[in-house]
């Protein structure tokens, strides 16, 4: 499985961005039981969670209410958009693929094909 991440950018505070995934190597149909994450990683900082979606989304605390994760599985994407926006989110975001859909949403271990990261940039 390969994943392709684009969008991001420069975008000001307050603003929006958003990103697409997409997931070549598996079917359609192997595509919809595999969940679909976005992590970030900051300059000096761990790579983090920021949404994951299976049959549910689900978001890290910092960024619910203002990042919406969706995934068109007949396209085999995964989008995450992205509203109000501040310096915090800049980051290079991943996109990732986990086989299980059981395991844990927010562990980057538990994720099994990575894109190659897309930077996002805030400013003040």
């Amino acid at each position: 499985v390969q994943l392709q991440a684009s969008g991001g950018g420069l975008a000001q505070t307050g603003g929006s961005l958003s990103l697409s995934c997409a997931a070549s190597g598996l079917t359609s149909s192997a595509f919809s039981t595999w969940r679909m994450g976005w992590f970030r990683q900051a300059p000096g900082k761990e790579r983090e969670f920021v949404a994951a979606i299976a049959e549910t989304a689900d978001y890290a605390g910092s960024v619910k209410g203002r990042f919406t994760i969706s995934r068109d599985n007949d396209k085999r994407t995964v989008s995450l958009r992205m509203n109000g926006l501040n310096t915090e989110d800049t980051a290079v975001y991943y996109c990732a693929a986990a086989r299980d859909p059981q395991s844990s949403i927010d562990n980057v271990y538990d994720y099994d094909n990575w894109g190659q990261g897309t930077l996002v940039t805030v400013s003040s």
